[in-house]
C-alpha cells in the first residue's frame, strides 16, 4: 500500500515539475526577464550573468524535484567541473541531463538548433545566454572555439541523442573537431541513471517503480594537443573520439553492474 501511494506521488510530482518547467520558464523569460534585462549589463557581462542566472534557476529546479522525492542526485569528483574553457563531453542517458549539468556549472553554454533561436518563447534566453547555433558546420565548430578560448564550459552530447538503454556507445566526430579547432581540453563527465527513466523511448508517466537516482562522475581532462601531435587533422580527430568512445564504454560497463 505505501509502495503504490509513493508510486501515485512520484507520478504527481513528475507531472507538476513538467507542469513547471514549462510555465515558469514562460514566464519567466517572457514576462520577467524584459524588466531585469537592462541591470545585466552589456556584451560578455550580459552574458555571463544570463549564464549564472540559468545555472541558478536549473538547480532550484533539481533541488525542487529532490525535495519531493522524485529523484536523488550525486555529484562524484566534480572538482574540475567549472575549470575554464573546458569542453564538457558526455553521454546522454535522461531528458534532465543538460539541466543537471548546466546546475552544476555557472558559465555554460551548449549548442541548439538555429530554429529555436527563431521560438518566440526560447529567442531571449538563447540570445541572452549565448547559446551556441550556426547553420553550417564549419561556421559552428569556429563559434564553439571561441566560446571556449573566452572561457566557457561548452556542454556536448557527441552521440547526438539519448543513449538508448542496452545499446554501445556510438560517438559523432563533431565534438573532437571543436576541441582541436579551440585547443581546448576536454572534461569527460560520465552520467548516470538508476533506474533508466526519460528515455528516448519513454514518456515523462512512464516513471519507475522507485525513485531514481542521476550521478555525474567527473572525468580527468583530456588534453588534445597531446593527442593529435605530428597526425593529420581528420587522424587525430578519429584518434579523440575512438578514445572517448572508449573511455564512455568503460564507464557504462563499470556503473552498469552497481
Amino acid at each position: 500500500m505505501l509502495d503504490r501511494i509513493n508510486y501515485l506521488w512520484r507520478l504527481v510530482g513528475t507531472g507538476i515539475s513538467f507542469f513547471l518547467f514549462g510555465a515558469v520558464g514562460v514566464f519567466f523569460w517572457g514576462v520577467l526577464f524584459p524588466l531585469i534585462e537592462k541591470f545585466l549589463g552589456k556584451g560578455i557581462q550580459k552574458k555571463l550573468r544570463s549564464r549564472a542566472l540559468m545555472h541558478w534557476i536549473c538547480r532550484i529546479y533539481m533541488d525542487f524535484m529532490r525535495s519531493i522525492g522524485i529523484l536523488a542526485y550525486e555529484v562524484r569528483g566534480g572538482g574540475q567541473i567549472n575549470a575554464p574553457g573546458r569542453l564538457v563531453i558526455a553521454n546522454h542517458p535522461s531528458l534532465l541531463d543538460v539541466v543537471f549539468l548546466i546546475a552544476q556549472i555557472r558559465n555554460a553554454t551548449c549548442i541548439v538548433k538555429p530554429a529555436l533561436a527563431d521560438n518566440p518563447f526560447m529567442r531571449i534566453p538563447i540570445h541572452a545566454v549565448g547559446y551556441v547555433y550556426a547553420e553550417e558546420p564549419e561556421a559552428l565548430v569556429e563559434v564553439c572555439a571561441k566560446e571556449l578560448r573566452e572561457g566557457c564550459s561548452l556542454i556536448i552530447f557527441p552521440e547526438g541523442t539519448r543513449t538508448t538503454p542496452g545499446k554501445p556507445i556510438k560517438f559523432r566526430r563533431g565534438a573532437a573537431a571543436i576541441a582541436l579547432q579551440a585547443r581546448a581540453k576536454i572534461l569527460p563527465v560520465f552520467i548516470s541513471c538508476s533506474p533508466t527513466t526519460l528515455t528516448k523511448r519513454e514518456k515523462w508517466y512512464q516513471i519507475p517503480q522507485r525513485k531514481f537516482v542521476l550521478s555525474l562522475h567527473v572525468g580527468d581532462d583530456i588534453d588534445v594537443g597531446a593527442i593529435e601531435g605530428n597526425a593529420s587533422r581528420s587522424l587525430a580527430t578519429r584518434s579523440i573520439t575512438q578514445q572517448l568512445e572508449r573511455y564512455f564504454i568503460e564507464q557504462q560497463a563499470h556503473h552498469g553492474k552497481h
